[in-house]
């Protein structure tokens, strides 16, 4: 029964997580590595000044069609669609280089066309007019903050009112399965009531919002307007896009005057301290499904860790040491009981032989000889159950965590992905063209932990556990061979930790 459990645990792991497991890595350079190759040597030569004076400059389009501005600071690059005056998309290059995508991000007006207009070394300005008004478009983009400013200012040159139903879009987003960044991405809302995470496949609308967000793996992008009333909405374009921003009242501007609307924006990493500073209320962005309260108290509990030793590492093997030790007492009883169901397991084959044509009895008997030894089958499975909750929200919490990207422990050069031991020119079947060294060495060690602990048995049950200890590291080395080395390493220093005491545990009479 203990093993009929275990097996049904490993396959809701699969069923939860090879998803993840076998979908390709997010691809930290998209569509638009051709544009980037294309301008690297002049890129390269601006990020030299970029401290002084960020750099613009033209280049092809990411769709072939419209061009683009990229202004260039130390550590990011914003790419502006100067026609639309709408960022396309924001290149983080802090660590391994991240690109988030917003294609219309922050466009006011899809039917303008607008000119760039003029630049400083913290601000970028668009300017659109015809007869009957004229409209200018403000970044302030400081180099040293992740706050960035929107001004629009309207003004009515004709000699009749206008009549303004301002909107600004935050972004249009890409769900298609081509777009690895797809299943990341979802809105954040807060509302005069309450905040929300919503999905970004399907429509949505509220009113009363006071900001609207959204990210992606690792960025994400938060837009407060400025003494505006607001509403918020997602809506479906196509069956693989949505938009996602504002509206917000309509009003009248009387010939010759003026009208600004303000926005201020977030346009950073999902790092909670960061986000925290820029506005406590905005940190609820940081969310981590069904298990947010567990995932955030470890990531908070990594932290700390990381602040004693200085690597993440480290802090990830503290962190596995320390939710052993919480359960260890649960661990002890785990261990007891397999070696209880060891010495009662001749009894329990007698009986089966002797009743093997009455089950109803023999389940019957089986159950007496559980209750007069005080032994309970399913008791080694409960440390399993309750690692469960804390294996998914640190799925979660390390597949999203900044911090780890880039960040190197022995031959890991980054542990939010997989650890890469040795690559090859050519894809192996199974492996793909790299060898990841963790999941291997865990997969080893729960073989050798099965055949340890395995009950002594004869017959079709000998033959069942020689199946299981075979079929249950293949199943696991499987489920975690592409996730995060990370999370790989976690579950593999408990492994390990269970494994010495299980030898402990076997070694006393």
């Amino acid at each position: 029964m203990e093993k009929r459990l275990v097996l049904a645990i490993a396959l809701s792991l699969l069923v939860l997580l090879s998803w993840s497991a076998l979908a390709p890595k997010p691809q930290l350079i998209d569509n638009n590595t051709v544009i980037a190759n294309k301008s690297s040597l002049a890129r390269s030569s601006q990020e030299k000044s970029s401290a002084v004076m960020p750099s613009v400059a033209m280049s092809p389009s990411i769709d072939a069609i419209r061009q683009t501005v990229k202004f260039t600071q130390n550590s990011r690059e914003l790419i502006f669609d100067p026609s639309m005056a709408a960022i396309v998309e924001v290149v983080f290059k802090d660590g391994p280089e991240h690109r988030l995508s917003l294609n219309m991000g922050l466009l006011t007006d899809s039917n303008l066309t607008f000119k760039q207009q003029a630049v400083t070394k913290d601000s970028i300005s668009f300017i659109y007019e015809d007869q009957n008004k004229r409209i200018i478009k403000k970044f302030i983009i400081p180099n040293d903050s992740y706050i960035i400013e929107l001004d629009e200012q309207i003004q009515n040159i004709s000699s009749s009112s206008l009549v303004l139903n301002p909107q600004l879009v935050l972004g249009r987003l890409d769900l298609s399965a081509k777009n690895t960044q797809s299943r990341y991405r979802d809105i954040f809302l807060g509302n005069k009531e309450k905040t929300m995470h919503l999905s970004a496949g399907k429509d949505f609308n509220s009113s009363d919002v006071k900001f609207i967000g959204l990210r992606d793996q690792y960025f994400c992008t938060i837009v407060e307007p400025v003494n505006m009333a607001a509403s918020g909405y997602i809506k479906k374009i196509t069956p693989q896009e949505s938009e996602v921003g504002l509206l917000m009242g309509e009003s009248i501007l009387k010939p010759g005057a003026q009208i600004g609307h303000s926005y201020r924006i977030y346009l950073g990493p999902q790092d909670l301290k960061i986000i925290s500073n820029a506005k406590p209320e905005w940190a609820a962005i940081i969310y981590f499904g069904t298990f947010d309260f567990i995932a955030q108290l470890l990531l908070q509990l990594l932290g700390f860790f990381y602040s004693l030793v200085h690597n993440w590492g480290l802090a990830i093997i503290i962190l596995s040491i320390a939710v052993y030790f919480l359960l260890f007492p649960l661990s002890i009883k785990q261990m007891r009981s397999m070696k209880e169901m060891q010495l009662l397991q001749p009894k329990i084959e007698a009986l089966r032989k002797e009743l093997k044509d009455n089950p109803q009895r023999l389940n019957k008997e089986i159950m007496e000889l559980y209750k007069e030894h005080k032994v309970n089958p399913l008791g080694g499975c409960l440390p399993l159950l309750l690692q469960m909750p804390i294996f998914f929200a640190l799925y979660q919490a390390l597949i999203r965590s900044v911090a780890l990207r880039g960040a190197h422990f022995l031959w890991i050069t980054d542990l939010s992905s997989p650890d890469k031991a040795f690559a090859f020119k050519n894809s192996i079947p199974f492996l793909g063209n790299q060898v990841n060294i963790l999941p291997i060495l865990m997969a080893i060690g729960m073989f050798v932990q099965q055949k340890i602990s395995m009950a002594k048995a004869t017959g079709e049950a000998a033959q069942q556990q020689k199946m299981m200890s075979i079929i249950m590291p293949i199943m696991f080395g499987v489920i975690f061979y592409q996730m995060p080395s990370g999370l790989v390493l976690y579950w593999f220093v408990n492994s390990l930790l269970m494994l010495c005491y299980q030898f402990r545990v076997n070694s006393q009479k």
